[in-house]
């Protein structure tokens, strides 16, 4: 029951707010908006406007329009009559008919003077229908008028000019007592019990506390929960436990004598025992959804909930599961059981990227609005049999590996690698073991191309489109600068703490590669040679991001850049649903002193990166791993000459090969496999092993299969290890030969001299040396760098450095009597090759 709506014909945020907590706010046409910061609106036409301007409004979220006759005449029947209110006045009043009365949901008549006297015969007239009544005196009603026509079942509309959130003046009513004005407490104290509801948990009763009239207009004018304690006067909620409220709504019950407000409760919860409601906990799916943001940041490490969140793949393929298990189910029973299973595994989804119940429930609230539906057509994929679809998705599709599909596992099967022995493979299988996965980087460029060329021919607009679609982050501007906000880099201590020490290590072993001092060589009397270093200007950084937080890859590109003193160091990751990059990754970018952060990701931030738009700067040289289709986009344009651009180097899956003799710990050696299994089902997994005896190689094989079932990834590492390889070998030599042809990205070495093979690795991205120095402390803190080439690259590639921001320049001085010296060889050199101008330049100051 509302006591007036607010006509809205002037601006001001808090004053539009505070009515917005109470009711509808009415906007003119004139004004009509797209997305008005109301909980509920309704647009008013007072001259016909076009039938398909009116579905628009409908549409774009107003809950109800007020049209002149005319244009009700034309919306009956093509527009519900609960969206319809019908703009009167006393000329047009007698021209209504039965079809016009039935046709809409409420009337809105303008008059004079807002008062009673003529409500009688209206209410009779339009029975069953909402009256409200449009004053166009000057001055605003009295309290007074606003309660009798309240108790005559009508509602005043107040021009937002003629209200105001101080008291009660002449010109101007306070939209508090406007909003009190019908209301009766039928207690001694006067008091309004009132009932606080979760805005966010469904509705879900909060608690039952007391109104008075100034804590029901202080909440109104601060949109914070503000009652009235019997005992302690007035009660600001969470003034004290922190655990407050943004009031989204306040209401008043049918007979005008009690109050519900809906909030969204922050902190511990509303009761003072710290539980979310003093009637118990919650329940259902509001309970649901509680646990799930509490396991979100808590899981417990190898829970099923934990590795629903950390594992995508999986809590898709449970999605699927459930959906076809619910289409299958026959009985009421089956129904209801494989229905909640959707709802949990659907919730765990959304609850993964950002999305609450409440959220939810206000998309389907803007869709009941709309007032055009969609066909309601099923994809075509979807209208095949759920049998067929079934033994299609068995099958694999033209032209697809059998491998590319994912059958179902017999849990019971060890989890193991293919053994094979060295000395039993001719060449030709020998070639095989060193081949990784044909990359058809072919086929990625021509799919990341459009994508590239998009961002390149339109810049920004293009990029912000693009993370809207992929990364589902609506954004107006893709660049962020500094100074970064502190508390887009809050963290927790332990994470900063983490965070700080890997930067010291990382930061020193960096600094140390730095070319600091020019190389000056006098290659004979009078000739001296000499080579600098110069940072390279504009670097990108790219860290992966999504549902993955990696401050180690923007700690790891970051630091070589600021130490080689690049002038320009933009970090592209991207965006979270809502728009943010994770306080972790931004926190790294203010200790690398990043000039920018480009919040997108894939071929669309390489693209913007590499020719730059109007407002994401152009890079130099592009670093960072990512997927294929990152992969893909840098290939792309480091081979385009309009880009002039390069980039780190090419990169494939993780890899890892252990070297392991008898003095191996098999719990290490597992433990270190394992590592890099759980990358990617294309993870590639290599263990030699240097006659070591049966039992020793069973122990490990048996460590593998226990690690690996109490790790939240097993379903991802169960394919990895499956195409992983164990080599055994008789000799230390053989496995270092091997090794070196494989050229792996991470090389362990689990012997017993470890110290002294090093010496004997020729190609390796990086090695870590004995049973104590797992790879996990290379991809975070003791200070060597994580990005590193894969797919063999290591024969030719180093990984990425402090030189590789920087690039080398050499220059000469010649005295002249070094020309004289010098002189005569170069003159013979180039006339040797044709080039007598290159002669002439030094005959020319020989001659003096």
């Amino acid at each position: 029951m509302y006591s007036f709506l607010s006509l809205q014909d002037t601006l001001g945020d808090e004053l539009l707010a505070a009515v917005g907590r109470i009711g509808p706010i009415i906007v003119p046409e004139a004004t009509a908006p797209e997305d008005f910061p109301s909980t509920s609106y309704y647009i008013l036409a007072e001259t016909p406007p076009k039938i398909d301007a009116v579905i628009s409004w409908l549409n774009n979220g107003a809950d109800r329009v007020i049209l002149p006759l005319r244009s009700i005449k034309e919306c009956i029947e093509l527009i519900p009559k609960e969206k319809l209110i019908l703009l009167l006045d006393s000329v047009t009043l007698s021209a209504i008919t039965e079809t016009i009365r039935s046709g809409v949901s409420g009337i809105m008549l303008q008059t004079t003077r807002a008062n009673s006297e003529f409500l009688s015969p209206l209410k009779k007239f339009f029975s069953g229908l909402d009256i409200f009544v449009h004053s166009s005196a000057a001055e605003p009603p009295a309290p007074a008028a606003v309660r009798e026509l309240c108790k005559n079942s009508a509602t005043i509309v107040i021009p937002t000019s003629q209200l105001t959130l101080s008291a009660s003046t002449e010109t101007a009513l306070s939209v508090g007592d406007a909003f009190l004005a019908p209301m009766d407490s039928d207690r001694p104290d006067g008091l309004f019990p009132t009932i606080v509801s979760s805005y966010n948990q469904g509705g879900k009763s909060l608690g039952l506390v007391y109104s008075s009239a100034e804590s029901v207009r202080e909440t109104i004018i601060t949109g914070r929960g503000v009652y009235q304690s019997r005992g302690r006067g007035l009660w600001r909620k969470g003034e004290t436990s922190g655990a407050t409220q943004t009031v989204v709504s306040i209401r008043a019950d049918c007979d005008q004598d009690a109050l519900e407000i809906s909030v969204i409760q922050h902190g511990s919860g509303f009761c003072h025992l710290g539980t979310a409601s003093c009637f118990g906990e919650l329940r259902g799916l509001a309970a649901l959804e509680a646990t799930l943001l509490s396991r979100k940041e808590t899981a417990v490490p190898g829970s099923y909930t934990r590795r629903l969140f950390k594992e995508p793949e999986l809590l898709a393929a449970k999605i699927r599961e459930e959906a076809e298990e619910l289409i299958e189910a026959k009985s009421r029973e089956e129904v209801k059981f494989e229905a909640a299973d959707l709802l949990y595994f659907a919730l765990t989804y959304c609850i993964a990227r950002d999305v609450g119940l409440a959220d939810i429930e206000r998309v389907l609230d803007e869709k009941a609005k709309k007032v055009t539906r969609r066909p309601g057509n099923a994809k075509s994929q979807f209208l095949t049999p759920l049998t067929s679809r079934i033994v299609s998705a068995s099958k694999p599709s033209s032209g697809e590996s059998p491998s590319s599909t994912r059958p179902s596992v017999d849990p019971s099967v060890p989890i193991s690698m293919r053994s094979f022995v060295l000395n039993q493979l001719d060449s030709n299988q020998r070639i095989q073991l060193l081949r990784r996965p044909v990359l058809k980087s072919d086929e990625m460029i021509a799919k990341v191309k459009p994508i590239v060329d998009d961002v390149r021919h339109r810049g920004d607009a293009a990029l912000i489109e693009l993370t809207n679609k992929f990364d589902k982050a609506q954004l107006s501007s893709t660049i962020v600068r500094p100074p970064y906000a502190p508390d887009s880099m809050a963290l927790p201590l332990d994470v900063k703490d983490a965070i700080d020490l890997a930067y010291r290590n990382i930061r020193l072993f960096h600094d140390a590669q730095a070319t600091k001092v020019p190389m000056v060589v006098e290659t004979m009397p009078g000739v001296v040679c000499s080579r600098f270093s110069r940072p390279i200007a504009r670097v990108g950084l790219y860290v992966p991001g999504g549902t993955a937080i990696l401050p180690s890859t923007a700690l790891m590109l970051g630091i070589p850049a600021q130490v080689a003193g690049c002038k320009e160091i933009v970090l592209a990751t991207p965006p979270r649903p809502d728009g943010s990059i994770s306080p972790e990754v931004m926190y790294v970018a203010h200790l690398v002193g990043a000039s920018a952060i480009l919040t997108a990701g894939g071929a669309q931030a390489v693209a913007a990166l590499a020719y730059g738009t109007e407002t994401v700067p152009k890079v130099d040289k592009i670093f960072g791993p990512g997927n294929q289709w990152v992969t893909a986009a840098k290939m792309m344009v480091q081979n385009d000459t309009d880009a002039l651009v390069s980039i780190d180097m090419p990169a494939g899956p993780s890899e890892v090969l252990v070297i392991t003799d008898s003095t191996g710990n098999p719990r290490f050696i597992a433990a270190d496999l394992l590592s890099q299994a759980e990358h990617g089902v294309d993870s590639q997994v290599v263990l030699i092993a240097v006659n070591i005896t049966d039992e020793h190689l069973s122990a490990i094989k048996h460590e593998i299969d226990v690690q690996a079932r109490a790790l939240p990834r097993v379903d991802i590492i169960r394919e990895s290890i499956a195409k992983s390889i164990i080599v055994s070998t008789n000799s230390l030599e053989q496995a270092i030969e091997f090794s070196n042809d494989y050229a792996p990205e991470h090389l362990i070495l689990h012997l017993e001299n470890a110290p002294d093979v090093v010496n004997k690795i020729d190609n390796a991205g990086s090695v870590f040396v004995g049973g104590f120095t797992p790879e996990s402390c290379g991809d975070y803190a003791s200070g060597t760098n994580h990005t590193l080439p894969t797919n063999g690259y290591a024969r030719q590639f180093s990984g990425v450095n402090t030189q590789s921001f920087q690039k080398h320049i050499t220059s000469q001085e010649i005295s002249q009597a070094g020309l004289t010296a010098l002189g005569p060889a170069v003159i013979t050199l180039a006339e040797c090759e044709g080039l007598s101008a290159h002669a002439n330049a030094v005959r020319v100051r020989l001659e003096g």
